[in-house]
């Protein structure tokens, strides 16, 4: 062969061309931590299917910059060292993005870990405050409702709708659990409402006998008892379930996003009867008519034969408006893709149109709902 012919089969060679076949673009990885196992691991394995649906309607528009995108998943086991472990395997991994967060102590041990090196942080559900205070990464960003939102929203239930007085907590001992109470009850104080706290009951994360604590609850005779658990998979069930056989009087109401679909799956009729509050539902308005919010309930409803509730919603829009970004501004590069989200805005998505505050927290509006028949019943 001669020096000619093997310098063009070289170069056929490099540019992936053979048999006149060019070769496939290389994917972009982008890494997920989510419990996949324990308490919280059935809805983290809902999330990653959402977040892999939604990676397919990219892929079949055209990808990020060209490129389809590869879905890498780690189970943080709700445990904060071994979310920093999954967190460095990624990294080493050479994934361009880590879309984690469910538990916030999790999430906040992660976030140095993953902001020293370099890599674009998206917190989908961890709520506390400290999430976006800058400290363990200076670019957050954040889809779900923050404490602060959700203990507003939730306050607002207590003072306007139920008027209760009479207030018993079931709370989630950690940074979640602790910020979402002090938020209820500093939006309480803001909204000028009296009333008096006849029990407050703490219980960690995994826990999931609650017949003691609904004890005393039920002997303080609450008007309203606000239940704060992260542990859709066991904990809130649990408590659903419990409240309800040991008649325990007044209002339950759960924290922002505590009680979806597969909470109330697992409850049974237990769940009905159960306020909430929350920032995504499939099929009331505004999401209903929203076209991108269409495509994606009929994707999952295809590819998983499940309708979305909030946490899938929540994992799909967190890689949608980062595929939008990389889109628009034709880099990997965290620095600039966090600036273009943070204070941001930007159309057509899961959620509708969306904007985000200048500290990264996606702006969402809460709605109310109560559990009729097993089914969500928006409050309008």
């Amino acid at each position: 062969m001669n020096l000619f012919r093997r310098t063009l089969l070289a170069a056929g060679l490099v540019l992936g061309v053979v048999g006149g076949a060019p070769a496939q673009p290389v994917p972009i990885k982008v890494g997920v931590i989510i419990p996949l196992s324990g308490g919280a691991g059935p809805q983290g394995q809902h999330v990653t299917q959402a977040i892999q649906a939604m990676a397919a309607l990219i892929n079949e528009s055209g990808g990020v910059l060209g490129r389809p995108l590869e879905i890498v998943v780690r189970d943080d086991e709700s445990t904060p060292a071994v979310g920093v472990s999954r967190a460095n395997e990624l990294i080493g991994q050479g994934v361009a993005v880590i879309i984690e967060g469910w538990n916030s102590p999790v999430a906040l041990a992660m976030q140095p870990v993953i902001s020293r090196a370099g890599i674009l942080d998206i917190t989908m559900f961890a709520s506390a405050d400290a999430i976006l205070s800058g400290e363990g990464n200076p670019l957050p960003i954040r889809f779900n409702a923050s404490n602060t939102q959700g203990g507003a929203a939730v306050a607002e239930v207590i003072a306007n709708q139920l008027k209760a007085k009479r207030i018993a907590f079931l709370t989630e001992n950690d940074a979640y659990g602790n910020g979402t109470q002090a938020s209820i009850e500093g939006e309480l104080k803001r909204l000028n409402h009296s009333y008096e706290k006849v029990a407050e009951e703490k219980f960690p994360f995994t826990q999931s006998d609650f017949r003691v604590a609904l004890t005393n609850v039920r002997a303080a005779e609450p008007d309203v008892t606000v239940a704060i658990n992260a542990n859709e998979g066991l904990g809130m069930p649990a408590i659903l379930r419990q409240f309800k056989q040991g008649r325990v009087p007044g209002q339950l109401l759960a924290a922002l996003g505590t009680v979806a679909p597969s909470v109330i799956s697992v409850a049974g009729d237990a769940a009905n009867g159960a306020m909430g509050v929350d920032i995504y539902f499939p099929d009331v308005e505004p999401f209903a008519s929203n076209p991108a919010n269409q495509r994606f309930v009929a994707k999952m409803q295809a590819a998983h034969k499940t309708t979305p509730d909030k946490f899938m919603a929540v994992g799909a829009a967190s890689l949608q408006v980062w595929a939008m970004a990389v889109n628009e501004l034709k880099t990997l590069d965290r620095e600039p893709l966090a600036k273009r989200i943070r204070g941001g805005s930007f159309k057509n998505t899961v959620f509708g149109d969306v904007s985000f505050a200048s500290s990264g927290q996606l702006q969402s509006r809460t709605h109310a709902f109560k559990v009729n028949d097993g089914r969500i019943v928006v409050q309008k």
